[in-house]
């Protein structure tokens, strides 16, 4: 299975929500103005009423374990630099704004210069009129050079909907400039008789990677003029290129820049980013040049209540008769259904379109039961709408006819949602920097704001609301990303020289794995050397052999088979998970059932139905190790780092009850299986390690497959990972290490930077993971410490407190890795050797149950050394844990 991760890094997490005033020295803004504290908006109630009327209802109060109050933060004023034309001073004053922030007037100083520069503050602090200003007054500049057009610039936005949202404010801003600022959206919703226009006239063009490197690079010729006078480019919301996306996104920006130079131009690059660690040094990454980063925010910010959420146990039982708690989509629909009966404007959070689909329909159905206008005014929002569904739900919510949505996050990124009086994160959304980006999106109008973060029954989830420290005194963590995967790189090289041959003095801006490539795309007969440089030998389009957001592939049609009407799409890579036979899929508060899936077309079948369940696939994993490239000793056993092959297979998926959780059932599946060559990290444990752990051959199996479900939960508190990007396999003999291994893989062809953060902070990371199993209160594994529920082995066997004793004696040898002090941000758990809960002393040292056989049978570890035909039985691949491609 996989589940969401992070790590940490060296930045205040609460940067944005400083308890103090922030007080900065900027050289050009010397006349600092301290505001006043934001009031509390109006007659609204205060965040703390309206929690409490939340906590009202019986037994709702013991489920908040922890309320953190950030009181009001008091901003600092500067000045415009004299640099930005007074016209656009003159727009922005009259939008209500009277002097910029001090992070904002640094901000358009270094833009000013020439200098490329990252912002990286909270949410709602002013980003887009940092670089707007600098942006505006260059466009009025060029508007008066003879052609009309004599500088441009290129806006970035990681969603359609985020570039909309944005044309909308700069043409409010821009209104009283005239038609000097020509702003227009080119990305796959625009009509194909503006985008003409869109290239010769528009001098503002607002994008998405997707678009430019589809339609815009292989096109460059018809972009010549605008390329030609590009002076900036914005790059919004750059936190969210992180992973197998953002190293595309640096090889699409570096090829960009490429294009740039050959028709004279040196943009600078302006980079918006939620708060995180080394902003700089990301964005460096990003862009391939040096940025200058600015992180002092200086916006007021109003009262933050934030309370964590967790949903009780319900008298139902799991699988192995595990405890099973109420769902954080229930729970998240009773929320949203609350507030919007006391007329608080929410929105509510999700990690997946089908649990956004989900809470609206449950949300509208108890609205109808107590007034039949309320249900209007919920909806879903999320990806995979047709446009202008999407466009009609966001005017909705500008308008404010909509009280009450729920959205994953494609509205997450910036849209502006000004209003808001509460936010419900139904789940930990993976990274410190997405929880505080959504939490901020309440409040934006400096009043006081609400925030909740309900819990999801794993272990990660379970850590965090009751570990409040880990959230609120940890900081933020830094972005990864690898331009120089080879996986990633490869296509790039082939798309750059298909827009202009490659030159050696090309291959420094795509960096050193670069030259070692070529010779390989030259023997696969992609790219052809000749004396001008390295030409693209074939008939198709370069840009088809990636897609930047997944692992390629046709995305599949989602058809109702009776009318044929198009309903959406899904990615290829999530079709066997997400629209397999038998699947249930929602959209637009609909229910439908996959009749069909056919991967040859590229379609799923589907037709309207009410099943009372949903649906969860499962897969099995085997791995072979391809490539060792570290090895450390962990006393008897090694942590290792390289490259491995997986081979995954959907095999079944579960029903289960709506609202409650519970498995009605489970229907097998015949889908073939997909390989992944990719990056890894595993521990092996010796003989010896084993029996000063006490763990005998019956509880093994369960021993290791418990620990690596509870690592896979823990990861994303030390690497910026999300539960789809990863993936497990426990062993108790592999043919390759011939130990009993663990593995944790990124699920990306070449990896993706997240295995190798594990790695360096493998200490820590065992550590959390060996506490939160210790530290739940269940007797023998539940969902929130040691289940998985996306398991291909059916969550059998396990064993939590071999795994506690198993960890506890692994790490007794860790040595510290160099990120596992300070620099990671780790929630600070004690080790195995520091104070333990009782919990966990009768968890980790119960010597009268410490050794009884594993109550599901698990086989003991075969000995010997297995042929290759052998390997998939001894690999025991249904004690895996692949990426979740179905969100």
């Amino acid at each position: 299975m996989a589940f969401n991760h992070l790590r940490a890094a060296m930045h205040d997490a609460l940067g944005p929500l400083s308890v103090l005033p922030v007080t900065h020295s900027v050289p050009m803004a010397k006349n600092h103005r301290p505001s006043q504290p934001p009031e509390s908006g109006g007659s609204r109630p205060s965040p703390d009423v309206v929690l409490d009327r939340l906590a009202a209802r019986a037994g709702r109060s013991a489920r908040i374990t922890h309320t953190e109050h950030l009181p009001p933060r008091a901003g600092t004023h500067a000045i415009w630099p004299d640099r930005i034309r007074p016209e656009v001073v003159a727009a922005i004053q009259k939008a209500g704004i009277d002097h910029p922030w001090t992070h904002q007037a640094a901000a358009a100083e270094h833009a000013l210069d020439g200098v490329s520069v990252v912002i990286a503050t909270g949410t709602a602090s002013g980003k887009s009129l940092a670089y707007l200003a600098p942006v505006l007054s260059a466009l009025l500049d060029g508007s008066e050079a003879p052609n009309g057009r004599g500088a441009t610039a290129l806006y970035l936005s990681p969603t359609k909907a985020l570039a909309a949202d944005q044309r909308r404010s700069v043409k409010e801003l821009a209104a009283p400039l005239g038609p000097g600022i020509r702003p227009a959206v080119y990305d796959g919703d625009t009509p194909v008789e503006e985008r003409e226009w869109v290239r010769q006239y528009a001098n503002y063009v607002l994008t998405n990677p997707d678009m430019l490197h589809r339609g815009i690079l292989p096109s460059h010729p018809r972009w010549a003029s605008f390329l030609r006078a590009l002076r900036y480019v914005v790059i919004d919301e750059c936190h969210t290129y992180r992973g197998v996306f953002g190293s595309h996104v640096a090889q699409v920006v570096r090829r960009l820049r490429r294009l740039c130079a050959r028709y004279g131009a040196d943009p600078v690059f302006l980079l918006a980013s939620a708060t995180s660690a080394t902003p700089s040094v990301a964005a460096g990454r990003l862009t391939g040049l040096p940025v200058t980063e600015i992180a002092d925010d200086a916006s007021p910010r109003g009262e933050l209540v934030f309370a964590l959420w967790e949903p009780p146990l319900t008298e139902l039982t799991g699988e192995k008769g595990a405890p099973v708690r109420r769902t954080a989509t229930a729970e998240t629909a009773d929320l949203l259904t609350d507030l919007t009966v006391q007329g608080v404007r929410s929105v509510a959070f999700v990690r997946s379109r089908r649990g956004a689909e989900l809470i609206s329909v449950i949300a509208k159905e108890r609205l109808a039961e107590i007034d039949r206008s309320l249900p209007s005014r919920v909806a879903a929002y999320r990806g995979g709408y047709l446009p202008e569904e999407r466009r009609a739900l966001e005017r909705a919510l500008h308008s404010g006819s909509l009280l009450g949505l729920a959205a994953t996050t494609a509205l997450e990124l910036g849209i502006d949602v000004s209003g808001l009086d509460a936010v419900v994160i139904a789940g930990y959304p993976g990274t410190r920097a997405s929880l505080w980006q959504q939490a901020g999106r309440a409040g934006r109008a400096g009043q006081g704001a609400l925030a909740i973060l309900v819990a999801r029954d794993d272990p990660l989830d379970t850590f965090l609301v009751h570990h409040p420290e880990a959230l609120f005194q940890q900081p933020v963590e830094s972005t990864v990303l690898d331009p120089d995967n080879p996986y990633v790189l490869a296509p790039h090289l082939c798309a750059a020289a298909s827009e202009l041959p490659l030159t050696a003095s090309d291959l420094t801006l795509f960096g050193p794995a670069a030259d070692g490539l070529l010779p390989q795309l030259e023997a696969a007969k992609l790219l052809r050397r000749r004396t001008s440089g390295w030409h693209w030998t074939r008939r198709e389009r370069a840009v088809d052999l990636t897609d930047i957001r997944g692992e390629g592939g046709r995305p599949v049609q989602i058809v109702e088979e009776g009318t044929g009407r198009l309903l959406g799409t899904v990615d290829e890579s999530a079709a066997h998970t997400a629209v397999h036979e038998g699947a249930v899929h929602l959209h637009q508060g609909r229910t439908y059932l996959v009749r069909k899936l056919d991967l040859e077309d590229s379609v799923a079948l589907v037709e309207e139905a009410g099943p009372p369940y949903s649906t969860t696939a499962r897969d099995t994993t085997a791995i072979a190790v391809l490539d060792t490239d570290t090895e450390i000793p962990w006393g008897d056993g090694r942590l290792c780092y390289g490259s491995v092959e997986v081979t995954n297979q959907v095999v079944s998926f579960l029903r289960r009850r709506l609202i409650t959780g519970e498995v009605l059932g489970e229907t097998k599946l015949d889908l073939p299986p997909r390989t992944l060559r990719t990056r890894a990290v595993w521990w092996t444990v010796t003989q010896d390690q084993l029996d000063a752990a006490r763990i005998n051959p019956e509880i093994l199996g369960g021993a290791l497959h418990a620990a690596e479900h509870a690592s896979i939960g823990m990861l994303p508190l030390f690497a910026t990972c999300d539960r789809w990007d990863i993936g497990g396999v426990s062993v108790p003999l592999h043919p390759d290490t011939l130990l009993p291994t663990v593995f944790v893989y990124d699920g990306h062809p070449g990896g993706a930077g997240f295995a190798e953060r594990a790695f360096h902070t493998a200490r820590a990371w065992l550590t959390a993971t060996r506490q939160a199993i210790a530290s739940c209160e269940c007797a023998a594994g539940c969902p929130s410490c040691i289940q998985s529920p996306k398991c291909g082995n059916g969550n059998e066997p396990l064993h939590k407190r071999g795994a506690v004793r198993l960890l506890t004696e692994l790490l007794r040898s860790a040595p510290p890795g160099p990120d596992d002090v300070d620099s990671t941000g780790s929630p600070g758990v004690p080790g195995p050797g520091g104070a333990e809960s009782r919990e966990e002393r009768d968890a980790g040292k119960e010597p009268g149950r410490a050794d009884e056989p594993d109550s599901t049978g698990s086989p003991g570890a075969p000995g010997g050394a297995e042929s290759g035909e052998k390997r998939d039985a001894v690999q025991e691949p249904g004690r895996a844990d692949g990426p979740d491609s179905s969100q």
